[in-house]
């Protein structure tokens, strides 16, 4: 096989939103299985709608994802020069043609086609000029490739399958608009092949362009690339993507908590699979991945599923990253201590949690200095009795050698034995002096995790 080139090739009108994070990764993966090359290019010719900043997210966002890119960025708007002097190669050859025709009269030929209940197309009047035709000097022609008019085509997808489509269905696109400017069409075919790009990999929407694509490239005589069209993402009701449906920019999962390895599974999973396997690590996404595995059927986006795959990355994390990515999300500098104190209550936190933002609202009495702040329900089980409970229970607990959550649960049960009191009566209050409510992980692996200075300066407030 050729050294395998694939490339990713946005248009920076908006941000990185899931089906293109999902594109770039198929294309990522594909390059990386084969040893080839990853390629960026932006596609900014929309010199109206491209901003820097939607640029910025798109390379924040795949640096993000981990998705990284080979050789420099092209940017498509910094070649024109290039593209127009293949549409000049064009025209001199006799592939292409200038053709005169006004706004006004492909108005009226769309109009005229759709009475007929035919395909709206431009009827190649200036393909073959009748001699009685004048050019008129006051319209700056555009220039129309010539698309072949006879027999059919036929596209040999590696998603898709064997595609067919009959010639006369094309119509003579404009490569070369009135002003001089190419359009889409051409650039991506020029850019392409100059990328030296093996695999087109995209979503299928672009499916009718690959045509259009392939008659250019086989016009100049170069290697027309494999094309690969990826099924779209529907949400989990089976209608088109929408932000109703989760469908946001990539920095909008980052914020809500979601972690780049998760998010990489997540998509790999939209369309493609490897038996039954769930959860699988980028290496063997990697080793495995290939384009004949990814299904025809659009793929279904379920925010539940993305939860269950995130939770689980979650659990496989370090501690220490972790830590670090609360600190983050909770816009706080920590110092050693409490840093190492969240860190030992993070086995107990992480299994709770499906996304940082709430690992990080869960984490908060970790973090939190004392006086600690205290829920309703939790104030209300710290009632005068339960103060008396608390102080007896932090003189037992004074003198305890071992601070392990084994050794405390052994401690505190000790004590409820002695006093004649069931563990829940003093589990309860004890949690609420602990964490400010009435819910938390085990009180003993809270009572490990925040030490022994903490633990009892806690009691005591709660106490008095």
């Amino acid at each position: 096989m050729t050294d395998v080139v694939t490339r990713f090739a946005p248009s920076p009108t908006g941000f990185l939103h899931i089906g293109g994070a999902r594109t770039a990764l198929f294309n990522w993966l594909y390059a990386r299985h084969h040893g080839g090359r990853f390629r960026l290019r932006i596609e900014d010719t929309d010199r109206a709608r491209s901003t820097e900043q939607a640029i910025d997210a798109i390379l924040d966002g795949l640096t993000w994802l981990g998705l990284d890119w080979d050789d420099d960025v092209v940017y498509q708007s910094q070649r024109v020069q290039r593209h127009v002097a293949i549409a000049q190669q064009l025209l001199a050859e006799g592939k292409a043609y200038h053709c005169y025709c006004t706004p006004d009269e492909l108005a009226v030929m769309r109009e005229e086609r759709m009475a007929a209940g035919e395909k709206t197309r431009y009827d190649r009047r200036w393909r073959d000029p009748a001699p009685d035709m004048t050019i008129p000097a006051d319209v700056p022609p555009v220039v129309r490739f010539k698309a072949p008019m006879d027999g059919a085509t036929v596209l040999d997808d590696r998603i898709q399958g064997s595609v067919r489509f009959e010639n006369d269905q094309f119509d003579d696109i404009v490569i070369l608009r009135g002003d001089g400017t190419p359009t889409y069409t051409l650039a991506v075919v020029v850019d392409d092949h100059d990328m030296g790009v093996t695999h087109v990999i995209r979503g299928a929407d672009h499916l009718t362009n690959a045509f259009q694509h392939r008659f250019i490239f086989e016009a100049l005589g170069w290697d027309v690339p494999v094309f690969g069209h990826v099924p779209l993402i529907h949400g989990a009701d089976g209608a088109k993507l929408s932000k109703r449906h989760g469908a946001l920019g990539v920095a909008a999962y980052r914020d809500m908590g979601y972690l780049a390895e998760a998010m990489r599974n997540y998509l790999l999973r939209l369309g493609w699979s490897h038996g039954d396997d769930e959860m699988v690590s980028t290496a063997q996404a990697i080793e495995w991945f290939d384009l004949d595995t990814i299904g025809r059927s659009a793929a279904r986006f379920d925010l539940d599923k993305l939860n269950n795959v995130n939770g689980h990355y979650l659990r496989q994390a370090d501690d220490a990253r972790l830590v670090d990515l609360v600190a983050e999300h909770r816009g706080q500098t920590l110092d050693d201590d409490v840093k190492a104190r969240l860190q030992r209550g993070m086995p107990g936190l992480k299994n709770r949690a499906k996304t940082l933002v709430e690992l990080a609202d869960n984490a908060s009495f970790y973090l939190s200095e004392r006086p600690i702040e205290m829920t309703p329900k939790a104030a209300a089980l710290l009632n005068r009795d339960a103060a008396s409970i608390l102080s007896r229970v932090a003189a037992h607990l004074a003198d305890n050698g071992d601070w392990s959550t084994e050794a405390l649960e052994a401690a505190v049960r000790d004590f409820a034995e002695r006093e004649g009191i069931k563990l829940g009566a003093i589990a309860q209050p004890l949690r609420a002096a602990l964490t400010g409510a009435t819910v938390s992980p085990p009180v003993f692996e809270v009572m490990a995790a925040l030490g022994r200075a903490e633990t009892l300066a806690r009691i005591e407030d709660a106490a008095d």
